[in-house]
Formats: structure tokens, sequence, C-alpha cells
């Protein structure tokens, strides 16, 4: 158990950004889903940059590594384009 001020205080803060991550990351993978399902071009087309936009912030801030957030993105954009 933390005795020091700073310790509980670290943990406090790791618990709420925990949330927040978790939260983020749910939200990308709905998201994702939701984007596979469709079968229009026009919407998939639409939507995708939302989704993109999703996981480079995923990226970006570390919750998900650069190499899986580029090979969802190049996989997404093939799945929109087959649509065509």
């Amino acid at each position: 158990m933390a005795q020091h001020a700073s310790s509980k205080k670290r943990i406090r803060q790791d618990a709420k950004k925990r949330l927040q991550n978790r939260y983020y990351k749910k939200s990308a993978r709905t998201a994702i889903a939701k984007l596979r399902e469709m079968t229009e071009n026009s919407e998939a087309s639409a939507f995708l940059p939302k989704v993109v936009g999703m996981i480079d912030r995923l990226a970006k801030s570390g919750n998900w590594h650069k190499n899986k957030s580029a090979n969802l993105k190049s996989k997404l954009t093939r799945f929109v384009n087959s649509l065509a």
C-alpha cells in the first residue's frame, strides 16, 4: 500500500487515465467494427477519415503501437476501396 502522498496521487491519476484509455480504445474498436459492417462505398468512404483519426490519436498517445495503427489503416482503406 502506498504511504507517501505523491504515491497516492499517482495511483489516483493512473486510475483516471486507465479509464480514459479504455474508453478511447473501446470507441475505436467499435468504430472499426461498424466500418467493416458497411456495404455502401459512399457511407464507408465518408466514415473512414473519422476512424483513421481515432486510430492516429491512439498511436500518437502510445496506446496502440504505430505499426498496429498503420496495419489497421491499410486494411481498412483496402476494404473501403474494395466496396467500389
